[in-house]
């Protein structure tokens, strides 16, 4: 059985929906607003509490397929942090490599859905913006992935996180955020120990230059061994320098809340990359989990199992090279 340490962000997530006050006012087809007058009291029908985080979401997809999965990250001593744990608890992930702030509360987010399924989201990042080296690091750890999600641009304590795996011969998954896209010679530095690049298409053209999805995967293996590229419901490209796979939605269903979409795609490919190395059969069960995601409320409910029945999707693979 393989083992895997997720690394990133942990959060407490109160959704709540079912209000007319949320449904979106659009300026143009590419343009939404959630309007809500100030003074105002909006009357909301439906409110479910949960766990987020990139790195928390990424190992329940890990545990409910039956791999040896711990998470390594920071909450606070409060109730927030105790919702995060108990449900690592509940979900069989271990907790051991979790690290307590005495400064910052838990991540704690409000997401306001709308009848879309589209979201704003309101955030206290607390503890999941400030890590230390002392606390994600590999010392004393046995690993064989690591499955890295933002650490807000802490590059130092991801440069180190990094150069451990590799003296290690761990194999690094990397899904970067925001901050660090924005450190790009920085980042540079750290894709080169990296074996799986997972960004979304605005977030890879930051990386390298391409037109369409296939063209920016191709590319990014100039930096990594393999590449994937999401762009939402128009698809995704990946390639691992042997074969290109360019995949359609997995299915055309109801979205019922997106959060977590991209946390169960990328986990998703790595279960099923670890078994079987082939590019096509991860791009199916990572848009299948993905799928299953996004029809319930919250990142974590809608999670697949081990075992779950799949289906054939548009997707077409060629050979390259």
């Amino acid at each position: 059985m393989a083992r895997i340490v997720t690394v990133g962000a942990a959060v407490q997530d109160v959704f709540l929906s079912n209000s007319d006050a949320f449904a979106p006012v659009c300026i143009n087809p590419d343009t939404c607003f959630e309007m809500l007058e100030i003074g105002s009291k909006a009357d909301v029908n439906t409110i479910f509490f949960g766990t987020g985080g990139g790195a928390t979401n990424a190992a329940v997809t890990f545990a409910r397929q039956g791999f040896d999965v711990r998470f390594m990250g920071v909450i606070g001593r409060d109730p927030a942090g105790q919702a995060v744990l108990d449900e690592l608890d509940n979900e069989n992930v271990n907790t051991e490599l979790l690290r307590y702030s005495d400064t910052h509360s838990t991540g704690y987010s409000v997401l306001l859905v709308s009848p879309t399924g589209d979201r704003t989201i309101l955030t206290y990042r607390g503890a999941s913006t400030h890590y230390r080296q002392q606390d994600i690091n590999l010392d004393g750890v046995e690993t064989d992935w690591l499955y890295v999600t933002t650490l807000a641009g802490s590059m130092s304590v991801l440069d180190k996180l990094f150069s451990q795996a590799k003296s290690k011969g761990v194999k690094i998954f990397f899904n970067p955020g925001k901050k660090e896209l924005a450190q790009k010679e920085a980042l540079r530095g750290l894709l080169e120990d990296v074996d799986v690049l997972l960004a979304n298409k605005n977030e890879m053209s930051q990386i390298v230059q391409g037109s369409d999805l296939e063209e920016l995967a191709l590319h990014a293996l100039h930096v990594v061994p393999l590449a994937i590229v999401t762009d939402g419901s128009n698809g995704v490209a990946a390639s691992d320098g042997k074969t290109v796979v360019r995949a359609g939605l997995y299915e055309d269903k109801k979205v019922v809340d997106q959060t977590g979409a991209g946390d169960a795609f990328g986990s998703g490919f790595l279960s099923q990359w670890i078994r079987s190395q082939n590019l096509r059969e991860s791009i199916i069960f990572a848009s299948a989990n993905s799928s299953s995601v996004v029809g319930y409320m919250g990142a974590k409910t809608g999670i697949l199992n081990r075992g779950a029945q799949l289906h054939d999707m548009p997707i077409h693979e060629r050979q390259i090279g």
